[in-house]
């Protein structure tokens, strides 16, 4: 794991609060969820918008801008709720290991490259597999259980 950690600049933010808004009304745009886990420090829940992504039966998070706040809070904590407000469910969380992200991150760019493009340490939907796997340590990937 490496501590890379893209940092959204204020336009950033400010379009992310709008998704947050809308993924926590329950209007998904582009697979958009509402995720909020606990702060570390403080106990109080953080909201963030994130990418759902299912493969098979199974479910993931990615964390295409590194080492964020919200991933370093799902490690500490263990758990993330996710959803609407009206309808949250709880879920613990596993950390994907570098050696198994090779296929995940393919996906992942397959489906999100034009809105991530700026974020994933320079990876595109045609980076070969040796490419992905130089720069999965940096982005944190995260299955719900």
């Amino acid at each position: 794991m490496t501590t890379r950690y893209d940092e959204p600049n204020r336009a950033a933010r400010a379009t992310n609060v709008v998704f947050r808004w809308l993924a926590e009304a329950g209007v998904s745009v582009a697979g958009t969820r509402a995720l909020r886990v606990r702060g570390r420090t403080t106990g109080k829940l953080r909201g963030v918008v994130v990418n759902l992504m299912t493969v098979g039966d199974r479910h993931y998070v990615v964390s295409p801008r590194g080492n964020t706040q919200w991933v370093r809070n799902a490690r500490a904590a263990g758990e993330v709720e996710l959803g609407p407000r009206w309808r949250t469910r709880t879920v613990r969380v596993l950390e994907v290991a570098d050696e198994a992200k090779t296929d995940l991150l393919r996906r992942y760019l397959d489906r999100w490259y034009w809105e991530v493009k700026g974020h994933v340490g320079g990876l595109t939907p045609d980076s070969t597999d040796e490419q992905i796997r130089a720069v999965a340590p940096s982005i944190p990937i995260l299955e719900l259980l």
